[in-house]
């Protein structure tokens, strides 16, 4: 008679495979799935009633800023109610490791949140903190912006040879550490500064590994997206390296197009995407002048905050955003405001917010950004070029992978770091829609699991690990919403990492068997 560490009997279990779905039991033992099939009579330390529910392998969120929050409980929940098993960061050029931690904490901690513990340098003593200590696994790539501020700080200029060489081997330390791959933010500084030859040269230690180059296109996305997808195409096939587009939003057709021409020029790609129109990002990108964004944070508030700056943000680059965005500027929704005059704005668009305040917005907004020193964050408008069939169709591309692009930072952030996944399955998943239960274990799950090259996750199959996911696909919903973006998913209630129970009656268990995910060598 065997016997396991957990029985989840009598579910559906989607294998991620391509083969159907089937009626079966699934044993765990020592972390791992041990057998799938008719198990009745088999003896179990836990045994976990399935009836109804579809077993799922893990799901790998792509593009994650949970780099601090992940110690949250609430943030915890939020992954796990969706069935969210393992997450990779380090995302758009700009984290922790490698250094001390005080750049990316200061410039994107109102995006990763503020880590609670992080004190070392090299990408192993980041990942290091995450073993045992949070419910779900951790990938990491090294984040180029980083790499490139801890050798030339804010300095535009190109590198030399010492410089580069210093760069590369700091990359590879960090594969070395376990690193998936490398990231690039190329609108945020400095990886604004890097040219597409320095990046390639950079990116030579990853050659042959199988590690990815990931990035946040340079130039924004919609329709420049042809333009930052033929430069990433460029980077990759000259560093010879798969590419990785993060968070890709535009006309479908427009992608459709572009990528048709990156598969002729031999590019391995894939991007991922959320179910989602409105974007998030730091409030001062697309309002402050592009050539103080160059700058040194604490340059950038000096000149902003003096009576030149004011007028500069007010008189000319408020107007020119309104007309750049067909006046859907003022729908902006203020996120995080890390300011005590200023948090009753959290929630608010400009428009409303500046009404509040009986306030002109274009000098609200420049109060708003000097008051917390650039860090405020914001929802942004959907884009007028793109429409909710066009999201909708990325997601069936042969290159899509599911990716929230979460961040948990603010009083008012966005509903997709608590919904993507459930929303990909409710709005998405059964029969006359995008996906087939199989098809959302690969968007899902499998598809980030190759890509990261995340060995034994991805599928349920004897020996893989058993990160499961048991959903109720008649109930399971996203509930998050603009207006309350903080409400866990529903239709998830049972989740385990590892072989661990995580999650169990749609509650945190307290166990933390979680790891960091390091690529294994080719």
């Amino acid at each position: 008679m065997s016997r396991f560490d957990c029985l989840l009997a009598g579910g559906t279990v989607v294998r991620g495979d391509g083969t159907p779905p089937v009626a079966a039991d699934l044993g765990v033992r020592d972390g791992l799935v041990a057998e799938i099939g008719d198990l009745a009579g088999a003896a179990a330390s836990t045994v976990i009633d399935c009836a109804g529910g579809t077993l799922f392998p893990g799901f790998v969120d792509a593009h994650s800023h949970a780099e601090g929050s992940i110690f949250r409980d609430d943030v915890q929940l939020a992954l796990l109610r969706q069935g969210v098993t393992s997450i990779v960061l380090g995302q758009d050029g700009v984290s922790l490791a490698p250094g001390d931690g005080r750049y990316g904490q200061t410039y994107f901690g109102a995006l990763n949140g503020v880590h609670p513990s992080y004190q070392g340098y090299r990408v192993a003593d980041l990942l290091a903190g995450y073993d045992g200590a949070v419910p779900v696994n951790v990938a990491y790539t090294v984040p180029l912006g980083t790499v490139r501020h801890e050798v030339l700080g804010h300095d535009p200029a190109a590198p030399d040879d010492a410089a580069l060489r210093a760069m590369r081997r700091l990359v590879e330390q960090g594969l070395e550490d376990g690193a998936v791959g490398a990231s690039s933010g190329l609108d945020y500084v400095p990886g604004r500064f890097a040219g597409a030859a320095e990046l390639a040269a950079v990116l030579a230690p990853m050659r042959g590994t199988g590690a990815v180059y990931v990035t946040h296109l340079r130039g924004g996305y919609e329709e420049r997206s042809g333009e930052g997808l033929d430069e990433a195409a460029g980077i990759a096939l000259s560093a010879g390296v798969p590419l990785h587009v993060s968070h890709l939003h535009a006309r479908q057709a427009l992608i459709e197009e572009a990528i048709e021409g990156l598969e002729r020029r031999g590019v391995d790609g894939s991007f991922d995407a959320y179910p989602y129109r409105r974007g998030f990002s730091l409030l001062a990108m697309p309002i402050v002048p592009e050539d103080w964004l160059t700058g040194a944070a604490a340059a950038v508030r000096s000149a902003l905050a003096g009576p030149r700056g004011r007028a500069r943000l007010v008189e000319e680059w408020f107007p020119r955003t309104l007309a750049d965005t067909g006046g859907r500027f003022l729908q902006t929704r203020l996120a995080h405001v890390p300011s005590a005059d200023h948090r009753d704005l959290e929630g608010r668009t400009i428009a409303t917010a500046a009404a509040a305040r009986r306030a002109d917005p274009a000098a609200l907004v420049h109060e708003v950004l000097v008051a917390t020193e650039l860090t405020a964050t914001a929802i942004f408008a959907a884009s007028r070029h793109t429409t909710a069939a066009d999201y909708t169709g990325l997601l069936t591309h042969p290159w899509h992978l599911a990716g929230s692009d979460g961040i948990f930072v603010g009083g008012a952030p966005h509903p997709r770091a608590w919904g993507t996944f459930a929303r990909l399955l409710a709005e998405h998943t059964g029969p006359g829609r995008a996906y087939t239960p199989d098809q959302a274990a690969e968007h899902l799950s499998g598809r980030a699991a190759r890509r990261f090259g995340l060995a034994g996750r991805g599928t349920l199959a004897p020996g893989q690990a058993a990160d499961i996911a048991v959903v109720d696909l008649g109930r399971v919903s996203d509930r998050a919403t603009y207006d309350r973006p903080r409400e866990p998913a529903a239709g998830i209630a049972t989740v385990l990492v590892n072989g661990v129970v995580v999650l169990a009656d749609g509650r945190l268990t307290g166990r933390r068997p979680g790891r960091s995910l390091r690529r294994r060598p080719p």
